[in-house]
């Protein structure tokens, strides 16, 4: 007896209708697999990651005050893409547009790596000319590949797998990251920080970087009906975003947050390797121990975030954060085991902040100004975030000799990021939470909270994907 087709679909639609499923389907998988192997260029693209802080303290040896500005240059970039992406992306797909930047990423970490031998180490000044113009052009391209490749997710993803998708997709990029940084520093220490061994990182990176980059082009995605631009006038616009004073609040907190973890933020990793005498497999170690912490711990603060909402949750978070960070101030080549657990419990504890900083910015971005309230957010934590750590270089570097010696030069430059987050945490406070905007709204909003990441240690934030936990037709994350 055969089985009579369903007169609601006719035969062309039922198989229209399962070429989507597969070819979701394989595109799921894809970019899965995509992301496992692009952690470790990712990772090594960050400000202050572990690998770039081991190549401006061991491999080529440069002043604070360059690796101020090294760490300041990603931010410019996440500054700089606010006028190129948006007009790339009308010009051309987003998927097209993630892909060629990011091919143009890779290439420049590769000449990178073939121009390391050329690269002077007996002259600062000169390496880090090289360095610094060659990592703004990568940090730049690095930009525009997050954002297009954040509104190419957006474009293609049902809004009802993303929770369950990506809450086991970050499970496995944070394993992926994991072994990179323990890897990636142990390579680099038994090579004793030679040349051969940066290129041994770098070209390992690079060379996962392309089967994730074919996996990105050959994903058989297809988009939904874009949503409708907004009508509104650039002055109208403006009128509701000075009508929000939360929202102003909120970017000054922001403000005041960009400068507190990026001012000396950076040489966090500077003073480990300089100033304590740690070793790339050290660093690379509590590192991954800062991964494993924040991991763990961020199913509980979502739902605490839930219960209690989102500043409060976020004032305990920071507190518990901040006040630990006042440890560095005593740490010494004698004590230094303690940064073991300190590491392991900064990623604990940071999580609740990092995730709350997301869904309070939905609650938040007024509508009718949604796209010059995210430009707004992200410019002015972007250009704080670029001068802090020149100013904190510069410090480090014209320290009166009055304050002792470096180490305790470096104990009292800690002292400023604790004081000055826990400042502002009085103007978070003030914030009023209303109804939630739409997911969609803040595609690459976070990137500055990722960038940030990696000043901080919390590589589990690098290529974190954060769902909207308000809706109901899926999973919280």
């Amino acid at each position: 007896m055969t089985a009579t087709p369903s007169p609601s679909l006719p035969p062309d639609g039922r198989a229209l209708a399962w070429q989507r499923k597969e070819d979701l389907r394989t595109s799921l998988g894809n970019c899965t697999k995509e992301g496992i192997v692009a952690m470790p260029i990712v990772t090594m693209a960050l400000p202050a990651s572990m690998a770039i802080s081991a190549l401006v303290t061991k491999g080529f040896p440069l002043p604070t005050t360059e690796i101020g500005l090294m760490a300041s240059i990603p931010f410019i970039g996440n500054f700089l893409q606010i006028f190129v992406s948006p007009a790339l992306m009308r010009w051309k797909a987003p998927k097209v547009v993630s892909v060629s930047a990011a091919v143009l990423h890779l290439a420049s970490w590769i000449t990178f790596g073939f121009l390391l031998p050329f690269i002077p180490r007996e002259s600062p000044g000169i390496a880090g000319l090289w360095i610094c113009g060659w990592f703004f052009v990568s940090s730049c391209l690095g930009a525009v590949a997050g954002i297009s490749w954040s509104t190419w997710i957006d474009e293609w993803m049902p809004m009802r797998l993303r929770g369950k998708f990506f809450g086991r997709r970050n499970q496995l990029l944070q394993f992926s990251t994991v072994v990179f940084l323990t890897t990636s520093g142990w390579i680099l220490y038994t090579w004793d920080y030679s040349v051969g061994a940066f290129q041994a990182v770098i070209f390992g990176s690079a060379f996962l970087r392309m089967f994730s980059l074919r996996w990105q082009w050959r994903s058989p995605t297809r988009p939904h009906r874009p949503a409708p631009p907004e009508a509104r006038s650039m002055g109208t616009q403006l009128d509701v975003l000075l009508g929000a004073p939360s929202f102003l609040v909120f970017v000054l907190f922001g403000a005041i947050w960009s400068f507190a973890a990026n001012c000396f933020g950076p040489f966090y990793f500077v003073f480990m390797f300089d100033r304590i005498g740690f070793s790339a497999l050290d660093v690379g170690i509590v590192t991954a121990l800062s991964q494993v912490g924040g991991a763990l711990s961020l199913p509980a603060w979502g739902r605490l975030l839930d219960r209690f909402g989102n500043k409060h949750v976020m004032v305990v978070s920071l507190l518990l954060w901040q006040l630990s960070m006042f440890t560095w101030c005593f740490v010494g080549p004698s004590n230094r085991w303690i940064l073991y657990g300190l590491w392991t419990w900064i990623g604990a504890t940071s999580a609740g902040f990092v995730l709350g900083q997301f869904v309070i910015l939905l609650r938040l971005i007024p509508q009718g100004a949604r796209k010059l309230a995210i430009g707004v957010n992200l410019a002015v934590s972007s250009l704080v975030a670029a001068v802090a750590p020149v100013l904190g270089g510069w410090v480090l570097s014209h320290a009166p000799a009055g304050w002792g010696g470096p180490l305790h030069v470096y104990h009292l430059c800690f002292v400023v990021q604790p004081v000055v987050a826990l400042g502002g945490a009085f103007l978070l406070l003030r914030v009023r939470e209303p109804a939630a905007s739409p997911l969609a709204t803040v595609v690459g909003a976070m990137r500055n909270i990722r960038t940030l990441g990696g000043v901080l240690g919390l590589s589990f934030l690098v290529n974190f994907i954060f769902v909207d936990r308000t809706r109901t037709d899926g999973p919280a994350r």
